[in-house]
């Protein structure tokens, strides 16, 4: 967290939640100094209330809290970003969040691919360039970015072996999707420390799979 809101122009500040895993816009809701405090300092997030005029924790009765992630402020100090992991739906109407409610002009029943979370690479690509910008001691990152290309070639292509191999396993039900999603997962973190390495930004990859989109079913 960086900074404190500007309260002092305005008592109430308007507060964007998010969730981290998803990048998915949750809420709005309305700090007041008090609730942006408590939310500091107890890790969940606390709202004012406009309409009782009472401080109120987020899943207090419904068990939905949200516990803080990050809290950042715009240019201006004057609207807060909350980025939060939700223990259940943000809605009072039961859906994941208050933006559920879609409405578009297009086709009303095409099909919606759910969110699978991609948002939560951008926070382990910044801890990666961390490790590489400082290299600390201790750090199993920054000792394999401080082998070389060497080391972190090397894991890449021992661990997408060992993803294969579970994937095969999978396939005659010996292995469980548990298992294929962790070899998955070393295989993603080996690649994003090898880009570390190589200097090479992630972005240029993402922009490399939009341009191939429109033909990636053909």
């Amino acid at each position: 967290m960086t900074g404190v809101p500007d309260f002092g122009s305005n008592e109430l500040v308007p507060t964007v939640v998010q969730d981290v895993s998803t990048g998915q816009v949750l809420m709005v809701a309305y700090m007041n100094e008090v609730a942006f405090r408590t939310s500091s300092e107890t890790g969940y997030a606390h709202f004012w209330s406009r309409s009782r005029q009472k401080l109120w924790k987020k899943g207090a009765t419904s068990g939905n809290v949200m516990r803080i992630v990050n809290i950042s402020l715009d240019c201006d100090d004057d609207a807060i970003l909350l980025t939060v992991k939700p223990a259940g739906p943000a809605c009072h109407t039961g859906t994941v969040s208050c933006f559920g409610q879609e409405r578009t002009s297009g086709d009303e029943h095409a099909d919606r691919v759910p969110a699978q979370g991609f948002y939560s690479l951008e926070s382990l690509w910044a801890t990666i360039a961390e490790r590489a910008n400082h290299l600390p001691e201790g750090s199993y990152t920054a000792d394999l970015i401080a082998g070389g290309v060497e080391a972190t070639a090397r894991k890449v292509l021992e661990e997408a072996a060992e993803v294969a191999f579970a994937a095969k396993n999978h396939a005659f039900g010996s292995d469980s999707d548990g298992r294929v999603a962790s070899e998955a997962a070393d295989v993603i973190y080996h690649l994003l420390v090898l880009l570390a390495e190589r200097r090479v930004n992630p972005r240029l990859v993402i922009e490399e799979l939009a341009a191939r989109a429109p033909r990636a079913d053909s």
